[in-house]
């Protein structure tokens, strides 16, 4: 498929730009004039009004030329170009904004596992611990001129569907999990809330509703039309840049090619200005949003949306609904006659360029440079003992063991002996398949699987580096241990490119069929991020182990032998179910959560299916085992719980805090392991259909020894208890609540009873349009 999205502009027209947007630039200097003489170096004033004295002193088409992602120059101010579009999901990536070199210094930076990996370990402090690497080698290229401040990142789409081919991208199916990834990613690139500048600026991506690349029926992101009720949008869809924007004050938000209940995203003023900026309070002078790559272009393109007859009409929607700046060139083509049309529009053209400007202003960019610390980073920051170390324990933190007959793992190495492993499949020998390639740049290396296993001692390797069905097998008759390293990749799930199936292949099937037929000790790595249907491999005998490992990053391949010879424990939760293959008979673009015959659909995550999941989400196996204990909640009264959280001064009610579960965790098995306490709750309160179980909270314990006990706190806010209705209101209801700790089998639980009269923590602002009940 044409990765350039259908378009009302000319792109050959700005090949110049892009080419000099990747260009190296210089950083701005307050301490010479021309612009040490310009207002936006006058720090005894808000950002906002410096910025909008540097705008002030633009004439009408530089104004223009900076409405895209490509902010230009201003010699007579002495300002230099800036490039919003900088790459980071998983690590600095190749992207316009980011100038790598070809060889040695600025030619790679740390490579992190995708990021559904990362949040399997659910662990915010790894989380916030990436995102601060990312952002340090971000300021390490930019203060080289080498890329922007700016990271679009995080992704927080939930993973709805498992044939979206963007969700590796994302932290999974539950949003409770993605807005925790997304705060704790927004912190660790922003810098401390209390800082005197930010570090870097986080994008969340892509609001909202983008769950489609490409269906079979031609339907695709840029002309999708998602059907979304107001329950679910405001449950599901919204919830983690409800987060991202309100809770966690990122510093830009991305709206999406597709439109919602009838209206293209980037034209969406309700939920950009109404709701975001408005209801949210997302309203600081320096927040912007941008639109994706050429979103605003399939606004009025016939194979889009056409939602709008002509350029300057399609810039108008866009602009007044909030999108700030154009990833693409509508703004900077049709502003000249829009204006002519409509000169009210020069106010929203200076209100935008202004939040920019002021973005950068929070960065200390025109602040003396003396007194900025992040302006000192330098390439040696990049790729350091500490950040290698840290991308190997975020790839072992998030593999999920998924089956281990009779302890299979870990593989132990005979006393004075060797251990023979036929290392097969379509991974062995894998090095960019490891970084995910959605976002990914060049990294200083990679680990493949094949050498890991060269590298362990004791261990001697016979590698197939094909399929060939007659070389594996007579490699696997020839050895103790066989372990197949493969499952899907980019080929398979990407941007623009959904799954047209949730099974393992033929070729994999009638291979790993064969395998299980050898009577031999067989290891099953499963690779890539969306789940294959392991229904075949987890009842079968001749499968021993399978481990999923996602999308590992650089040290993926010394990752998987970490996990496999016992170096370090497995500890990794699923984030997505794993659904049968016969899941995907219902369209992909079908939104609505609750299951619905009338489209086949038989509820969606793990809240709502109605089916038997193969793994559910949450599923994890160790190494070892574990006894858990809680200390159970008793009984609130709502108006009580209400007052006391408007007494302790709670702007948001549905962030208070109910209470804290404590959870006691003792190690009763033999080996050193991590444990993920994860807390669900169900119950028949709200609104039927009630939700099979939701995820209110979690934590990760490090390192309990064999016999060791070890405690840890969930906190539960309102929100994760409260349910929106379909007129906007989110209510906190009365009822008997089940809490649960772990899931297949649950390891705890107790009950709580919320009592007296159901309680509206929020009310939305009126939707605008008609959206499905």
């Amino acid at each position: 498929m044409d990765m350039i999205p259908p378009l009302i502009t000319d792109l050959t027209a700005f090949l110049p730009i892009l080419l000099d947007g990747g260009a190296v630039r210089t950083l701005p200097n307050c301490t010479i004039p021309p612009l040490s003489l310009n207002g936006i170096c006058d720090t005894t004033k808000s950002p906002y009004e410096r910025a909008a004295a540097l705008v002030d002193e633009m004439t009408m088409e530089e104004k223009y030329n900076n409405t895209m992602f490509y902010l230009s120059s201003k010699d007579s101010l002495g300002l230099p170009q800036f490039n919003l579009w900088n790459e980071g999901l998983h690590g600095l990536a190749t992207s316009v904004g980011i100038n790598f070199t070809e060889q040695g210094d600025y030619s790679y930076a740390t490579s992190f596992p995708m990021p559904i990996l990362t949040a399997a370990a659910f662990d915010d402090d790894l989380v916030h611990s990436v995102a601060e690497v990312i952002s340090t080698e971000l300021r390490a290229y930019s203060n080289a001129g080498r890329a922007g401040f700016d990271i679009w990142a995080p992704n927080v789409n939930p993973f709805r569907d498992p044939r979206w081919g963007r969700g590796p991208e994302t932290p999974g199916e539950d949003v409770f999990r993605v807005s925790q990834y997304a705060a704790a990613f927004i912190s660790g690139v922003e810098g401390p809330a209390d800082g005197p500048f930010k570090k870097a600026i986080a994008t969340c991506k892509h609001a909202a509703g983008y769950e489609v690349e490409d269906t079979p029926d031609n339907i695709t992101r840029y002309n999708f039309d998602a059907k979304i009720s107001i329950r679910d949008l405001a449950d599901y869809y919204l919830r983690p840049f409800e987060t991202c924007s309100r809770d966690a004050g990122v510093g830009s938000l991305m709206c999406s090619y597709n439109s919602v209940n009838g209206v293209p995203q980037c034209a969406d003023g309700w939920m950009q200005q109404t709701l975001i900026r408005d209801h949210w309070k997302w309203n600081k002078s320096a927040e912007y949003i941008t639109s994706d790559c050429f979103a605003i272009d399939v606004i009025q393109a016939a194979a889009g949306h056409h939602w709008t007859e002509n350029g300057e009409e399609t810039l108008g929607k866009a602009v007044k609904a909030g999108t700030d700046t154009d990833c693409g060139f509508v703004y900077r083509t049709f502003w000249p006659t829009a204006m002519e049309l409509d000169p009210s529009l020069e106010s929203y053209l200076d209100l935008s360029l202004t939040r920019v400007y002021a973005s950068f202003v929070e960065l200390g960019l025109f602040d003396p440079v003396e007194r900025q610390a992040y302006r000192r980073i330098t390439f040696d920051a990049v790729n350091t003992p500490e950040t290698q170390k840290l991308a190997r324990k975020a790839a072992t933190s998030g593999m999920a063991l998924l089956k281990n007959l009779e302890e299979t793992l870990p593989l132990q190495v005979p006393s004075g002996g060797e251990l023979s492993v036929a290392l097969v499949g379509d991974w062995v020998n894998a090095t960019v398949q490891m970084a995910g390639g959605n976002y990914a740049g060049p990294a200083p290396y990679y680990s493949t699987p094949l050498s890991a296993f060269l590298n362990e001692t004791g261990v001697k390797v016979s590698p197939v580096l094909t399929l060939d069905h007659d070389a594996v097998l007579e490699a696997a008759k020839a050895n103790d241990v066989v372990v197949y390293i493969g499952g899907i990749d980019q080929s398979v799930e990407a941007e623009e490119k959904d799954r047209r199936t949730i099974a393992w292949n033929e070729t994999q099937v009638d291979l790993i069929g064969s395998i299980t037929q050898l009577n031999k000790t067989f290891v099953l790595v499963q690779a890539g991020g969306g789940q294959l249907d392991d229904s075949a491999w987890l009842g079968n005998d001749g499968v021993a182990a399978i481990l999923w490992a996602g999308y590992p990053g650089q040290d993926g391949g010394n990752a998987i032998t970490d996990i496999l010879f016992g170096r370090v424990a497995p500890a990794g939760r699923l984030p997505i179910t794993q659904y049968p293959a016969s899941y995907i008979a219902f369209p992909q673009t079908v939104m609505g959560l609750r299951p619905d015959p009338a489209t086949g659909n038989p509820g969606q995550t793990y809240q709502r299916y109605t089916g038997k999941p193969v793994l559910p989400f949450g599923y994890g196996l160790h190494y070892t085992s574990f006894d858990v204990s809680v200390e159970p909640f008793g009984a609130f009264d709502i108006a009580n719980v209400v007052k006391g959280c408007n007494d302790s001064g709670y702007e948001y009610l549905d962030q208070c805090p109910l209470g804290s579960i404590t959870v006691n965790v003792k190690n009763t098995g033999k080996t050193k392991s991590d444990y993920v306490a994860l807390a669900f709750a169900s119950g028949s309160y709200g609104p039927a259909p009630h939700p099979n179980k939701s995820l209110i909270g979690y934590q990760r314990l490090y390192g309990i020894e064999p016999g060791q006990d070890k405690t840890t706190q969930i906190q539960v806010k309102l929100a994760q208890l409260a349910k929106f209705d379909n007129d906007g209101n989110r209510i906190l209801y009365p009822g008997t609540y089940r809490v649960a700790i772990d899931t297949a089998p649950e390891k705890a639980s107790f009950e709580f009873t919320l009592t007296g009269e159901q309680a509206v923590l929020e009310t939305w602002p009126k939707y605008d349009r008609v959206a499905p009940q």
